[in-house]
């Protein structure tokens, strides 16, 4: 079973020409559509968060702002972010639309949720937007499923780094953030020394890949640096940045993938949660709207009745390297962290045994 949650920004949050367009929720849809799923098909609809909700990633005068600027007509907060006079309200039913969708999901106790909304979300800090993102919708899902006492694991293979959600979740320690992006690239974010705050070390994950890189390579990383992460952290839920710009059609990045690239990693990431019905995505990126169509139908498929994708997957490309040395780099970041804070813990008291900071960080 399928849950679609939306579809939020078909019409409103229009900025003419830019990039990220209500054309692309179109294009989501159909790709949806494409899979003929029937009564396997269930949407529920978006309401918007709370304040609450919103509160739990994002600062109260960052909000204030936001919602302030968009009911004067809107403008540009960036080179490459706008807000019109419909903005706020389709992020904030955007950022709703994940609550929904978990909902949805521990009701049914089985299948997943596709949460086809924008503006999308994983740039966007704690107090500000950035990157066509104004509220981080897969960071307002993670923290309310944190607040009921889950552990959640984030995958995010967008082209481009995550920097908000890694800045939301860099001191949580219930939150493991995995993220494969192109490098270098837009944020310029997301080295794999980036491990996460002195309360949460090894809980942020970076495999950054070079241009270039088919779908092998992030199927590697995902396999060897991603999954013993994964099982040491031991997630209740998995959610999503459902990015598909790292497609090779797609416009503003240079990766190599196809749909059927996105569908092997659908069936990678699903095998990470330990439950049915705990799997969330999240639309984020891809501007080129055919390969977002084929992709969303190739990821879906993979995960509601391993349908073939429309075109098969890619092999070949440069990193394989890039993904053996960020494991190398993220093992000696924990390490070298690790043993300054055993030197700084002897100072007061003496210590009889080392932390347990591993490849899933603090247990």
């Amino acid at each position: 079973m399928l849950i679609l949650a939306g579809p939020v920004g078909e019409r409103e949050h229009d900025g003419g020409s830019h990039p990220e367009r209500p054309a692309r929720i179109r294009a989501a849809l159909d790709g949806v559509s494409d899979l003929r799923l029937g009564s396997d098909l269930v949407t529920v609809a978006a309401r918007p968060a709370q304040r609450d909700d919103l509160l739990r990633v994002h600062d109260g005068e960052y909000l204030d702002e936001l919602e302030s600027f968009s009911r004067r007509g809107g403008g540009a907060l960036d080179a490459d972010t706008y807000v019109t006079d419909t903005s706020w309200d389709a992020a904030v039913r955007a950022a709703g639309a994940g609550l929904v969708a978990i909902e949805a999901l521990e009701s049914s106790g089985e299948g997943a949720a596709f949460v086809v909304v924008r503006p999308p979300g994983h740039h966007a800090q704690r107090d500000r937007g950035m990157g066509f993102c104004l509220l981080n919708n897969v960071a307002v899902a993670a923290a309310a499923l944190v607040a009921k006492g889950a552990r959640v694991l984030i995958v995010d293979w967008d082209v481009h780094h995550g920097n908000g959600t890694q800045e939301i979740f860099w001191d949580e320690p219930d939150v493991l953030y995995v993220s494969t992006h192109q490098w270098p690239l837009y944020p310029g974010t997301g080295r794999p020394e980036e491990i996460g705050g002195l309360d949460a070390i090894g809980t942020t994950l970076n495999v950054p890949v070079p241009p270039g890189a088919t779908g092998d390579v992030l199927l590697q990383a995902m396999d060897e640096v991603a999954a013993p992460a994964v099982e040491a952290f031991g997630p209740d839920w998995v959610l999503v940045s459902c990015g598909f710009d790292a497609h090779r059609a797609d416009p503003l990045a240079e990766l190599a993938l196809t749909s059927g690239d996105f569908a092997a990693l659908a069936r990678r990431t699903a095998a990470f949660a330990r439950s049915p019905g705990r799997l969330v995505l999240f639309l984020e990126g891809g501007y080129d709207l055919q390969a977002l169509r084929q992709s969303t139908a190739a990821t879906l498929g993979a995960l509601v009745g391993d349908l073939p994708p429309p075109e098969p997957p890619t092999f070949g490309g440069p990193g394989s390297e890039a993904v053996r040395s960020a494991a190398r780099d993220r093992r000696r970041a924990i390490e070298e962290l690790s043993d300054r804070l055993l030197a700084v813990d002897s100072l007061d008291a003496p210590v009889t045994e080392r932390p347990r900071w591993g490849l899933g960080g603090a247990r």
